[in-house]
C-alpha cells in the first residue's frame, strides 16, 4: 500500500498572480498495517492464516508493510507449535509454520494491531464482548458471506486441506481490501 501524497505549496514569484499554487507530487509513502489472526487455541487455523497471509504479502513485495501474527482466545496451548497438520498442510503449499509458537490474545493486541481478523463466530463474539477497548477494527476472515472457518482439531488431513483452501481465499480477499482507497 502505497499511496501518492500531493503537497500544496504557494509560492510569491515575480510576475506571477498572487494566487498562484504549485502542486508537487512528492514519492509514494508506505502505509505500514498490522493484523492479527485469531482462532480458539492459535494452533490450526490462526497459524495458517498468519503463514498463508505473510506469504501473500511476501509475493507482492510488501513483507516491509505489515505486522503479521497469531494468537488464540484459549490458554491451552500457549507456548506449543502449530498443530502437526497445520504445519504439513502449509508445508505442501511451500509455507514454514515451525518458529510459531502459540499465545494468547492480550489486552494490547487492541491498540497494537489494525485489524484483528476472527476465524469464526465464537471467536469474534469473544474478541468483541466489550470487555477489550482499543483501536482495533475486528472481523471474520470469511465476511462477504459471513462464514466460520471451520476447526479442524478434531478431524483428519482432509479438514486441514479444506481450511487451508478457505484460509488462502479469505487471506486473498482480504488483502485486496488494502488496494482500496
Amino acid at each position: 500500500m502505497r499511496y501518492p501524497v500531493t503537497t500544496k505549496v504557494c509560492v510569491a514569484l515575480p510576475d506571477a498572480p498572487a494566487d498562484l499554487v504549485i502542486m508537487a507530487a512528492t514519492p509514494e509513502i508506505a502505509v505500514p498495517r498490522s493484523v492479527l489472526f485469531v482462532c480458539l487455541g492459535n494452533i490450526c487455523r490462526s497459524p495458517l492464516a498468519e503463514g498463508v497471509f505473510r506469504s501473500l504479502v511476501e509475493e507482492r513485495g510488501d513483507g516491509d508493510l505489515f505486522t503479521i501474527d497469531s494468537a488464540g482466545t484459549g490458554a491451552w496451548h500457549i507456548g506449543n507449535p502449530p498443530d502437526p497438520r497445520s504445519i504439513d498442510v502449509a508445508a505442501k503449499y511451500g509455507i514454514d509454520l515451525s518458529a510459531q509458537r502459540a499465545r494468547q490474545v492480550v489486552p494490547e493486541d487492541f491498540t497494537r494491531f489494525d485489524t484483528i481478523v476472527a476465524m469464526d463466530a465464537a471467536n469474534l463474539a469473544a474478541l468483541g464482548s466489550g470487555k477489550n477497548a482499543g483501536t482495533a477494527r475486528i472481523r471474520l476472515l470469511l465476511d462477504d458471506p459471513p462464514k466460520d472457518v471451520p476447526d479442524p482439531y478434531f478431524g483428519g488431513p482432509d479438514g486441514f486441506e479444506h481450511v487451508c483452501r478457505l484460509v488462502r481465499s479469505g487471506c486473498e480477499r482480504f488483502l485486496e481490501t488494502f488496494d482500496r482507497p
